[in-house]
C-alpha cells in the first residue's frame, strides 16, 4: 500500500518527531490509512454476509486511530504483534490489502497462505507477528520478541497490542514482572474498546483504569485518547523513546471503541445504541477530515481523490482474492514445524 508516494515501511522522517500541531503531510497520511482499514473491514463484513469469507472474524471499525498512531511514532524495523482483531495493524504494518483479502478468503496468496484466516494475520518481512488466537498469549510471545531485539543489540521496539479482556490473564502478570527485571524494549498496548467480548471492564475488575496494573511493578503507564491519532501518537513515541534509551517497557491503556460486535457472529444487547452513537460522535476519520479541511484547506476535489484511491485498493484486493487459487492438498502439513523432515508427520 502506497499513500501520496511512500508507504507505512517508508515513513518520512519528519513522522517521528514530537509536536503537538501536525503537518498537513501527517494528516493525509492518517486520513487515507484510517480510510483505507475502514472500507476494508466494511467490505469483509459485507463478503462475510455472503458467505465469501468463513470462520471467526474480527472487524476494527472504530479503532483506526489506533494503528495511525501507532505508525507515525514507529520505525520500520520496529515490531508489531496483536491479538485476533488484527486486520488494521497488520495493513497499516505494510502487509499489502491483497494479500489480506487472499487470507480472509482462504487463498493461498493469502500472507498465511490461506491457512491461518482472519484470527492469524502474518507478514515477517513486515514485521507483522500475527495475528493470536489464544487470549493473552501474544503478550509472552512481545516480550520474547523484545527479549531478542536486546539480546541482538538493536534500537528496535516490540509494540504489544492486547484487549482489554486479555487484561485479566495471568499471562501478563507474569510478563510484566519479567519484562521490567529485563528492562526489555517492548511498550504494551492495551486497545481497550470497554467490552472483552460482550463483558464491560467493570463487570471483571474493581481497578476500572487497566493502565494502573502498571503501578504493580513500577512500569511506566498512561491512559491515552484512542479516538485521537495525535494522542496515540504522542504517547507511543514517548514510549518508543523510553524503550531504546534502555528505558524498559510501558503500558498504554489506549481507550478506543469498536463499532462492531465482537465478531460477526455478535447480536450486541449488552450495549445500548445511544452508547454506540455517543462513539460515532468521536469517529477520528471525521476528526482528521475536518482538520484537512478546515486548517489545511483541502478541497472536496481532493478528498474524494483520496476516497476514489481507496475504494479502488480495496476492490482490487476483492477481485485478486476471487481470481486466485486455493491451497494444494500437500499444504496440509507444511508449515507445521520448523524442521522440514520432522519425522512424525505423515500423510
Amino acid at each position: 500500500m502506497k499513500i501520496f508516494g511512500f508507504s507505512p515501511l517508508s515513513l518520512p522522517p519528519k513522522f517521528s518527531t514530537l509536536a503537538t500541531k501536525f503537518s498537513k503531510e501527517t494528516y493525509l497520511y492518517w486520513y487515507e490509512l484510517m480510510l483505507l482499514l475502514r472500507r476494508f473491514e466494511e467490505k469483509t463484513g459485507q463478503l462475510y454476509g455472503m458467505q465469501k469469507i468463513r470462520g471467526f472474524c474480527h472487524l476494527y471499525i472504530g479503532q483506526e486511530a489506533v494503528a495511525a498512531g501507532c505508525m507515525t511514532a514507529t520505525n520500520a524495523d520496529d515490531k508489531f504483534i496483536t491479538a485476533y482483531r488484527d486486520h488494521g495493524l497488520a495493513i497499516a504494518k505494510g502487509i499489502s490489502v491483497k494479500s489480506c483479502m487472499a487470507e480472509l478468503f482462504g487463498k493461498a496468496t493469502g500472507c498465511s497462505k490461506g491457512k491461518g484466516g482472519s484470527m492469524h494475520f502474518f507478514g515477517v518481512k513486515e514485521n507483522f507477528f500475527g495475528g493470536h488466537g489464544i487470549v493473552g498469549a501474544q503478550i509472552g510471545t512481545g516480550a520474547g520478541l523484545a527479549f531478542a531485539e536486546k539480546y541482538k543489540g538493536t534500537s528496535n521496539v516490540v509494540l504489544c497490542f492486547f484487549g482489554d479482556g486479555a487484561a485479566r490473564q495471568g499471562m501478563l502478570h507474569e510478563t510484566f514482572n519479567m519484562a521490567m527485571l529485563w528492562d526489555l524494549p517492548v511498550v504494551f498496548i492495551c486497545e481497550n474498546n470497554n467490552y472483552a467480548m460482550g463483558t464491560s471492564v467493570a463487570r471483571t475488575s474493581k481497578t476500572l483504569d487497566i493502565y494502573k496494573t502498571g503501578d504493580a511493578y513500577q512500569m511506566p503507564s498512561d491512559a491515552v485518547d484512542g479516538m485521537s491519532p495525535e494522542a496515540v501518537h504522542d504517547a507511543v513515541l514517548r514510549a518508543v523513546n523510553r524503550a531504546r534509551e534502555k528505558g524498559g517497557p510501558t503500558l498504554l491503556e489506549i481507550k478506543t471503541y469498536r463499532y462492531k460486535g465482537h465478531s460477526m457472529s455478535d447480536p450486541q444487547k449488552y450495549r445500548t445504541k445511544e452508547e454506540l452513537e455517543e462513539y460515532k460522535e468521536k469517529d477520528p476519520i471525521d476528526h482528521v477530515h475536518d482538520i484537512l479541511v478546515k486548517t489545511y484547506k483541502l478541497s472536496e476535489k481532493e478528498i474524494e481523490e483520496i476516497h476514489q484511491r481507496v475504494q479502488l485498493e480495496v476492490d482490487e484486493s476483492v477481485q485478486f482474492a476471487e481470481d486466485s487459487p486455493w491451497p494444494d492438498d500437500d499444504e496440509l502439513l507444511k508449515d507445521v514445524y520448523v524442521q522440514q523432515d520432522y519425522p512424525f508427520i505423515t500423510d
